[in-house]
């Protein structure tokens, strides 16, 4: 009987796959796979397995004691059919989602704007816009609290001094949601900071060529200066959405505040005060979760909010691609 070689038979033999494996191509491969080892096995520790295990327990009755108990949709039928406090939460996170956004990117253009014109004391002006952004988000929020506190707060001392009437700011429920905008804007320093650089990387020579056509400022800025830093705006923009639909600590310390009290976790009646106007959907979270333990129904609206997120984010960078393409184009 006769035996065919390795050559023969078209099989590589041990030394050719030595070879490959020792090849450079391999070596790289080897290598990019070690430098992303660490990157890859925090992703999957810290993101894929947390983002499955609430998916998982949504699906459950789960209490932190006893064992998940499969309960299919329940949760999230329960969300919204029989919860009413969850439409609450939902229109004042929309709320801000719509006007902490628009506000937010607005004053921060307007800002960095106005940084990038000055001829002097461009650093010191920086830094105390930058500075508001450093403050703890509690310290914050107490500070704002007294400022705009109805009775004594310097913000409606002044109001009076000039004959209008102030209002009465984190205690109405008018003007509670209004006033964590102006908190939220007071500390925008680092999207001022994001934008002001942006605005600063615009060439020079498009801002000459326009001046030359005759192109006033405000054609300059919206024909040169806005096509030119969209991107950022759009960076902006769905930073901006995420931290609100994320709005937490300024709203239940805030709460609390003006009502005169530290008291925050035991005292139901504080959570969203005045009249539920700062019960934001992270805060109604929360306290099903970790006040109620009931947290499967928790889990649920935490993968709710998970998809509305990503959904706006997919809207915004579909709409910003589909613009760009049509510029392009055009």
């Amino acid at each position: 009987m006769t035996t065919l070689t390795a050559a023969e038979t078209g099989t590589p033999s041990a030394p050719n796959n030595q070879a490959r494996r020792g090849s450079p191509r391999a070596k790289r491969r080897r290598t990019v796979f070690w430098f992303m080892a660490p990157a890859t096995l925090g992703f999957l520790i810290f993101f894929a397995y947390p983002l499955g295990a609430t998916l998982f327990y949504s699906f459950t009755r789960y209490d932190l004691i006893n064992p998940p108990q499969w309960i299919g949709f329940d949760n999230y039928v329960r969300m919204f059919t029989s919860e009413p406090l969850v439409k609450t939460a939902a229109y004042n996170t929309l709320w801000l989602v719509i006007i902490l956004t628009v506000c937010r990117v607005l004053f921060s253009l307007g800002v960095a704007s106005v940084i990038s014109r000055l001829k002097s004391g461009v650093g010191i002006v920086r830094t105390l816009c930058y500075l508001p952004a450093l403050a703890p988000p509690a310290a914050a929020t107490l500070a704002f609290v007294f400022v705009f506190n109805p009775e004594f707060g310097p913000v409606n001392r002044f109001l009076r001094l000039v004959g209008i009437d102030g209002g009465l700011w984190f205690n109405s429920p008018e003007m509670s949601k209004p006033a964590l905008t102006l908190l939220a804007l007071w500390g925008s320093g680092e999207l001022m900071i994001i934008i002001l650089a942006a605005l600063l990387d615009v060439p020079q020579e498009q801002y000459e060529a326009a001046e030359l056509d005759g192109a006033g400022p405000v054609r300059r800025f919206w024909h040169v200066t806005l096509p030119s830093i969209s991107p950022v705006l759009l960076f902006g923009v769905v930073n901006s959405m995420i931290y609100a639909l994320q709005f937490f600590t300024q709203a239940i310390v805030a709460a609390s505040a003006s009502a005169g009290t530290a008291d925050v976790a035991g005292n139901s009646k504080l959570i969203g005060a005045p009249e539920n106007s700062t019960l934001t959907y992270p805060i109604w979270l929360y306290v099903q979760g970790f006040r109620y333990f009931n947290m499967g129904y928790a889990a649920a609206m935490a993968v709710l909010l998970f998809l509305v997120s990503a959904g706006f984010t997919w809207i915004l960078v579909r709409q910003m691609r589909k613009t760009q393409h049509q510029e392009d184009g055009a």
